[in-house]
């Protein structure tokens, strides 16, 4: 992934407060030609830097409204295979692998208990896990934000 510089992170700070931001008013704001803004937003999806627009719909407005993260502990030499198992159950969001106990964090949503259950019973049926370990999520304290490294990186 490329390194942002202070005009990418001006451009995506301006993205930030304003998402619908069209080129013409980001490079306004910005003081930046359109052609300039349009290559830098071209670059920064390309390369991954800009996370797709899906991540901004919250699962509860589609009736997941149980979030969970489950630790799984993985056979070795099977995070490979357990990784793309878990890319095959709809209501897992997000894995990370880790180091520690845990091989791996996944964060899965569920509409009810009993949905929980199927997804977890589901993810231990899976060829290589071993264990998991599910904790409900009762409240994000913090949701996920930017904003302060971006204002970091334009200093």
């Amino acid at each position: 992934m490329p390194a942002v510089d202070a005009t990418d992170a001006r451009l995506l700070q301006a993205l930030t407060e304003d998402p619908r931001a069209t080129v013409m008013a980001l490079s306004q704001r910005l003081g930046l030609a359109r052609n300039t803004v349009q290559a830098r937003l071209a670059r920064l999806e390309g390369s991954g830097v800009l996370a797709p627009f899906a991540s901004r719909v919250r699962p509860e407005a589609l009736g997941y409204r149980l979030a969970a993260y489950v630790t799984v502990q993985v056979v070795q030499r099977s995070l490979a295979d357990v990784g793309e198992a878990l890319a095959d159950i709809p209501e897992v969001l997000e894995v990370t692998a880790l180091s520690g106990v845990a091989d791996l964090l996944v964060r899965v949503v569920a509409t009810d208990a009993d949905d929980l259950w199927r997804i977890t019973e589901r993810v231990l049926a899976i060829p290589g896990v071993q264990r998991t370990d599910t904790a409900l999520a009762l409240r994000r304290l913090v949701d996920h934000r930017i904003a302060p490294l971006l204002e970091r990186t334009t200093e």
